[in-house]
């Protein structure tokens, strides 16, 4: 992809003026690395970090069928929902794969907001329109939103200073507007990418530079850092978290996924049916995650293979974890050899390493 069409975000002039690596993802100019990546996911973890993730995208739902349109196109019960709440989510297609999983924000009962992937923000948006039979006004506000996501045990101490909003008894997946960096009515959520807690903070575009700069005002003594995507992956792989266009796509099944806990029956969805039949009748192939005994690291699309050299699978993420020293990784293998403790291999170089089949997350706190 030619530089000359990647799409900047309000901030991508600090990252540069910080001396981040640059490079394209999702067809945004973005940091992949400050000061380096174990450096940077070590401060996640200990202390508070900051991610510029303004490449995501956000959609407005509103109208009193608002949470009709939501229940036809996404997998999880969103009728559950109370106000101030989100709710993790993803979007089936009819040929039994995921368009995207999202994050689904409830406002009110006329009013949500969706949070879908950078790279299928054009998709997701066609995708909900060709279902919104229902006369639901949607707006796409992911040109004019900003996103920061603060992450690490000491996020709520180190930005209260900043908010009205009491961020030490936000709950998990909840919510507020009010606010921050003396700016009003933000949305300031308890979610993030990590596990290790934190929020995600989203302004407008002629505020980020701003809020940012305060930010790192504010979280001075708490040895606050900028953080790139590349930790960022990997503190996502640790909790065993998905990736679109990792580990889960067009051809992926939620049930195949592990997302089965994001899959409700308990209403009609875009191929709702087909999906409880799979559920039924039980997947062919799993998700799993695995932590190599034998020395070396596992990438993206290495081949996984049985005992006897035959290729059962394929790994869709993989790093050397820094939290624990450990290779790991998540790949789709046959449901025979699912199980924790089953023995599966990863080829590295044309060599077959042993691997073992664990369960995320591969990190605990």
């Amino acid at each position: 992809m030619e530089t000359s069409t990647l799409k900047n975000t309000a901030l991508t002039h600090v990252h540069e003026a910080l001396g981040a690596k640059m490079v394209p993802f999702a067809g945004y100019n973005m940091p992949v690395q400050y000061t380096g990546v174990i450096a940077e996911h070590e401060c996640v973890r200990k202390a508070v970090g900051v991610f510029d993730v303004s490449h995501m995208g956000e959609f407005i739902l509103k109208g009193d069928k608002a949470l009709d349109l939501i229940q036809k196109i996404s997998s999880n019960d969103a009728s559950k929902m109370v106000n101030n709440q989100a709710q993790y989510s993803c979007m089936p297609n009819a040929k039994g794969g995921i368009v995207d999983d999202l994050i689904i924000y409830k406002k009110n009962d006329l009013e949500y907001m969706l949070v879908v992937n950078a790279s299928n923000i054009e998709k997701d948006w066609n995708w909900i329109q060709s279902h919104n039979d229902m006369g639901v006004e949607m707006i796409n506000m992911s040109d004019e939103y900003s996103l920061l996501a603060i992450q690490g045990p000491k996020a709520a101490e180190a930005m209260q200073s900043l908010t009205n909003l009491d961020l030490a008894n936000m709950k998990y997946y909840t919510f507020d507007e009010g606010t921050f960096a003396g700016r009003p009515n933000v949305i300031v959520s308890a979610t993030g990418y990590t596990g290790s807690g934190g929020f995600e903070v989203y302004i407008k575009n002629e505020d980020a530079e701003a809020v940012w700069n305060a930010v790192f005002e504010a979280g001075k003594s708490y040895g606050i850092q900028p953080i790139g995507l590349a930790a960022r992956d990997t503190l996502r792989l640790e909790m065993g978290y998905c990736l679109y266009g990792n580990d889960i796509d067009d051809t992926t099944s939620p049930l195949e996924a592990g997302l089965g806990w994001v899959t409700k029956f308990t209403k009609d969805f875009v191929n709702s049916a087909a999906l409880a039949k799979q559920k039924e009748e039980g997947v062919k192939r799993k998700l799993v995650g695995f932590e190599l005994v034998d020395k070396g690291v596992a990438r993206h699309d290495y081949p996984i293979v049985d005992a006897s050299g035959n290729v059962i699978g394929k790994v869709t993420s993989g790093t050397m974890a820094p939290s624990t020293g450990k290779a790991i990784g998540l790949g789709y293998v046959p449901t025979e050899l699912s199980s924790e403790g089953s023995e599966i291999y990863v080829q590295v170089r044309n060599k077959n390493l042993k691997a073992k089949v664990v369960k995320p997350p591969f990190y605990k706190a």
